[in-house]
């Protein structure tokens, strides 16, 4: 996993790339495979995308519904 350091920016690390998995999924709940269509262009292969995945949920960001469907997690 890229975090930011010394060496990784922050633009060159996975977390800047949080936003664009909560943009999609404030819309709607979306299955892995449909999210990973719609950012494809935007990550560095399907690797980085899990390890975003895995990040967020890790972080209780996003979570698995019952229909394997990945859900943005809203906290008041």
């Amino acid at each position: 996993m890229r975090f930011p350091s010394k060496v990784t920016s922050f633009n060159e690390s996975i977390i800047s790339k949080f936003p664009m998995i909560f943009k999609e999924l404030k819309s709607g709940d979306l299955s892995p495979s449909e999210l990973y269509k719609k950012i494809k262009n935007k990550v560095d292969g399907v690797q980085e995308f899990v390890e975003i995945i895995v990040c967020l949920y890790t972080l209780n960001k996003i979570e698995f519904t019952e229909g394997e469907v990945l859900r943005y997690v809203k906290k008041y």
